[in-house]
């Protein structure tokens, strides 16, 4: 490595602890998006974090407005135009915590112990967009310099899905042109695997509602010749998945790629056994198709769940009715190159075929979050595998990621480039949950892995 690089890392390790103390006081901030009663701590959170960029010396900062939270700018483009463009997104904005919850410690009160930093927002996503930050500041408060431009994008709605992010992209793409975009807003299995995304699923959300008769029905007066609405809805689910666990409508899976042997070889490095997917989960057995291991069903396969349903009396004690109606909710995971409002069409087409003439149905469309896939083997996915391997100390897995991160593919299409997920956190840091955490040696890893990624990215 350079000697410009080795001088940024040893800068990162000497004021290891002040970058965490400086990240307490972000996660102090509880900046809840979801909250209307925190909207002021929302934009305490944006205000702090462009004060920050202001003091490492980032140029064009800015707190800029959207419809609803602010998004926070900076950039540092003195590496000149010969020299490729970064962009790292991360977002600022937090979910609900509450001691009640289940917290040990107050939620936005950073503690250390046992090597992690306890706190919400910990590792979603403060703590791994600070890694960049951090970054970026090795490189500029010793070589005055970085190896690439870099541009920060932070949000502050990525946790109730970023309604106003797609408008502001549009508006302003040429002030956040770039070659390839950054995101750390994932994890890894274990502290010696480190993994980088090159996919991410996508989402079709629907709601189906079957109605029969105009009112609830006495079930001894009216049985037998009325159909139950909560019956006829049971028999349609029923008929979503074929015998052997995959899914009945037709042309579901015709736009799905293919996994590569070579995907496939990588996807088995980070396979779990039956025995650990059942300690994880807690489920009796695997279920799904027996085509594909544990792994590539849950990363790099299409789903289809029913996230939940209701119909007739719930309450204490018998009630015995036909009610007037049946509903619930269904989701699918797309993967490339599935489109979310073709899959819906296809979903609610087989619905309908399938519904019998004594109710009616409704299907209507909630969300939908497109799929994200990169080749693994492009140049800026190549060179943060050799950042890892350098500042980690590990080579890592390329993966899929089973979740849905919809500005992911946002950015790739409304920008063009490609987009690289290098996630420092680790599975098991209870992100959304009671006593979220975050790895220390992570975070300090992190930090040099980043600072080696922009001199790999320089290196073409």
């Amino acid at each position: 490595m350079t000697q410009i690089s080795d001088t940024a890392r040893e800068y990162a390790r000497a004021h290891g602890e002040q970058f965490r103390q400086e990240l307490h006081e972000m996660l102090r901030i509880p900046s809840l998006s979801a909250d209307p009663a925190h909207a002021g701590d929302v934009r305490r959170m944006a205000e702090w974090l462009a004060d920050h960029f202001e003091s490492l010396g980032l140029d064009k900062v800015a707190v800029m407005e959207t419809a609803g939270h602010p998004v926070v700018y900076g950039e540092w483009t003195g590496a000149g135009p010969d020299k490729p463009t970064v962009l790292v997104y991360g977002h600022y904005d937090v979910v609900p915590a509450l001691m009640e919850d289940g917290w040990h410690t107050d939620p936005f009160e950073p503690v250390e112990k046992d090597g992690k930093i306890y706190a919400r927002g910990a590792t979603d996503d403060k703590g791994q967009l600070f890694i960049h930050v951090k970054a970026l500041e090795s490189y500029l408060k010793t070589a005055g310099h970085a190896p690439v431009n870099v541009k920060m994008l932070i949000e502050g709605e990525e946790e109730v899905s970023s309604p106003n992010l797609v408008p502001f992209l549009k508006e302003h793409l040429e002030l956040l042109r770039a070659d390839v975009c950054v995101i750390s807003d994932s994890s890894m299995r274990s502290i010696d695997e480190p993994a980088i995304l090159h996919s991410l699923r996508g989402m079709t959300y629907a709601e189906i509602d079957v109605e029969g008769p105009t009112d609830d029905l006495h079930s001894g007066l009216w049985g037998g010749a009325a159909h139950n609405p909560a019956v006829a809805l049971v028999q349609i689910l029923a008929q979503l998945y074929n015998p052997d666990n995959t899914i009945a409508i037709p042309g579901f899976y015709d736009d799905v790629v293919p996994l590569t042997p070579e995907e496939r070889e990588m996807i088995a490095k980070t396979d779990l056994t039956e025995a650990q997917y059942k300690q994880s989960t807690g489920v009796p057995a695997v279920w799904g198709d027996a085509n594909y291991n544990i792994r590539e069903r849950i990363s790099a396969r299409p789903t289809l769940d029913i996230n939940g349903m209701w119909s007739g009396w719930s309450g204490p004690g018998p009630k015995t009715i036909i009610p007037a109606k049946a509903g619930c909710k269904i989701s699918s995971r797309l993967v490339g190159n599935q489109d979310a409002h073709k899959i819906f069409d296809l979903l609610k087409s087989y619905i309908e075929s399938i519904t019998p003439p004594t109710v009616k149905v409704d299907v209507r469309l909630l969300t939908t979050g497109k799929a994200a896939l990169f080749p693994f083997d492009i140049p800026e996915m190549q060179a943060a595998a050799r950042a890892y391997e350098k500042g980690w100390g590990v080579k890592p897995i390329f993966t899929r990621g089973g979740g849905s991160i919809p500005v992911v593919a946002e950015i790739a299409d409304l920008m063009d480039i490609p987009v690289v997920m290098m996630g420092y956190g680790l599975d098991d840091d209870g992100l959304h949950s009671p006593n979220e955490r975050f790895s220390i040696e992570m975070f300090h890893r992190g930090i040099e892995t980043a600072i080696v990624y922009l001199e790999e990215l320089a290196a073409g």
